[in-house]
């Protein structure tokens, strides 16, 4: 116990000094490192970052990196206050993975998120562009709704819009809007708005319907959907009381164990 003491000093006293480059080290290692990489972690920070250059390897590194600070920090300190033994020392190590983790966790947070967000939304909007469509054609009714489109879908509605207006008659940009907004029936409704625009006049008026009534099932299964996070919600949230005060019952159990075991 004692050796891994002096080695956790030792460690801690090399970072805050400099005296060895941690990013060099985490750099040579790299290739090792990858093979704890989520396989979708470049993926989700493609989603919260968009379009700025990341460096997907530095950021997976420092993750790492801080995981192991972190185990060895809570370890310095256990020693420091005399509590320090082989359980406790996994614990510190299992806090550090925690740490570890934590970068992934909030992205896939953030991810579930923004497709709950695009869900909730989607019919809403929707349902004003079926109000636009029925007087505009589908690419000028598309442009003129993006100033009032939830903030969400915007980017997309430009770009969209954007290759339209240069030629693109295929109905590949409105895949792609999909593909960016993979929420429930996004892809079916594309499909749908693009055969309303390719639809000869006689034809809208059927297509219109079929397109509106479709709108309408989607807006009623967000408020199902709604009222059901709602229950979820309240669910969730008394098991999480449940929880802690069970944790907290037998947290304090197994510290007074230790106490009075002298482990």
């Amino acid at each position: 116990m004692e050796f891994l003491i002096v080695t956790i000093l030792i460690i801690i006293i090399v970072i805050v000094n400099n005296i060895v480059d941690t990013r060099r080290f985490f750099e040579q290692v790299n290739p090792f490192l990858q093979k704890f990489m989520e396989k979708d972690y470049e993926f989700l920070l493609r989603v919260k970052y968009k379009d700025k250059d990341l460096d997907v390897n530095a950021l997976f590194s420092r993750r790492i990196r801080d995981g192991i600070i972190t185990a060895a920090v809570l370890i310095f300190l256990l020693a420091v206050t005399g509590y320090l033994n082989y359980m406790w020392a996994f614990g510190a190590c299992i806090g550090g993975f925690l740490v570890f983790k934590s970068g992934y966790t909030k992205l896939k947070t953030f991810y579930k998120a923004r497709l709950h967000t695009m869900d909730s939304m989607l019919p809403y909007y929707l349902k004003s562009l079926e109000i636009l469509v029925q007087h505009y054609t589908v690419p000028v009714a598309l442009s003129r709704s993006i100033d009032t489109a939830p903030e969400i879908f915007r980017p997309g509605l430009r770009k969209l819009v954007a290759r339209i207006d240069e030629g693109d008659a295929s109905i590949q940009p409105y895949i792609d809007f999909a593909n960016e907004y993979p929420v429930r029936d996004s892809m079916r409704m594309m499909r749908l708005l693009y055969r309303l625009g390719l639809g000869s006049n006689q034809d809208k008026h059927e297509q219109i319907m079929m397109f509106s009534k479709t709108v309408s099932s989607l807006q009623n299964k967000a408020r199902e959907q709604k009222y059901k996070d709602r229950l979820e919600s309240m669910e969730k949230r008394t098991m999480i009381m449940l929880f802690v005060t069970g944790g907290g019952v037998l947290l304090v159990l197994f510290m007074s164990m230790s106490v009075m075991m002298g482990i």
